[in-house]
């Protein structure tokens, strides 16, 4: 599915053999670059809206994470620390030695890993609706009165953990499973175009996607030990953590504050869906936010 830049051109679509792996990546526009990281169950495509208001100043860089979207699949390496690896790789093969770097969700993990291995790489890091393993993701499996009520229990993390059942289960089905999940996390879920599920349902329901993105979640009690080893040397670059008001909201900012040192923070009045829900006013605040920091 094409994403378009500012002029209405497609971003080039192309494939990086990197890490063990061959990635799928978009990219357009002018000037420093930006690496853009979807979450899970997505794509690149996620950003589709975000792209064209940040492709006038910036060159725009949108991976499918290893395993995703049009990425091809691989037998190992979901753990964040390699997906971080695989970013940073596919940056050097396009020739950016310096970026910054947003993430969101599963990619906001990613992107965490990345900065705190890369510092002398990743210039920002916009950390989007996200918590990690290891500092309170965990907590969200907690079947409690509170959880429960507040429509914050998140049950698919404990079953995805099962193995073989989800893709037993799921597989086939792959269209409810993902518009029940998406929409059930989104405060705007007219957001959530019929054309954009069925590019997330086209690339999900491919050989070893599904797989790949349960391989995700099954990594995260790795994650944990690897988060709780990076913390140990807070990150010095500038962060912006953007919450969502009717998902992780203000959680954000305090996920990023035990682990960072220079954070603000901002909460929109979304669900967890945040660049889909509201695009223009995400980007605005990413460009704010870059523009704190001088050209290198």
């Amino acid at each position: 599915m094409l994403i378009f830049d500012h002029q209405g051109n497609p971003l080039q679509s192309a494939r990086a053999a990197v890490n063990g792996t061959q990635l799928h990546y978009r990219m357009g526009g002018s000037g420093e670059p930006v690496v853009l990281l979807h979450g899970v169950p997505k794509t690149g495509y996620h950003w589709r809206h975000i792209v064209p208001l940040l492709t006038r100043n910036y060159t725009v860089v949108v991976p499918d994470l290893r395993g995703l979207g049009d990425s091809f699949p691989a037998e190992e390496g979901y753990d964040t620390v390699t997906l971080s690896e695989d970013i940073a790789q596919l940056m050097d093969s396009l020739g950016h030695r310096e970026y910054r770097v947003v993430g969101e969700d599963w990619g906001a993990a990613t992107a965490y890993q990345l900065a705190a291995r890369y510092p002398d790489r990743v210039r920002q890091l916009v950390y989007q609706e996200a918590l990690l393993a290891g500092f309170g993701w965990e907590d969200t499996t907690r079947l409690t009165r509170s959880n429960v009520s507040q429509g914050s229990f998140v049950f698919h993390l404990g079953f995805f953990f099962k193995p073989d059942v989800p893709e037993l289960l799921i597989s086939g089905h792959e269209r409810e499973f993902i518009t029940w999940w998406l929409k059930n996390e989104a405060y705007n879920v007219d957001a959530l175009t019929t054309e954009a599920l069925d590019e997330y349902v086209r690339c999900y329901s491919s050989p070893g996607s599904l797989r790949a993105m349960l391989s995700i979640y099954r990594a995260s009690l790795d994650d944990a030990d690897s988060n709780h080893l990076a913390a140990q040397t807070p990150l010095g670059i500038p962060v912006l953590a953007v919450g969502g008001e009717f998902a992780i909201g203000a959680d954000t900012e305090r996920q990023m504050r035990e682990v960072a040192r220079d954070v603000r923070g901002i909460v929109l009045a979304t669900g967890h869906q945040v660049a889909e829900e509201a695009p223009a006013e995400t980007a605005a605040a990413y460009l704010e936010f870059f523009r704190t920091l001088p050209s290198s």
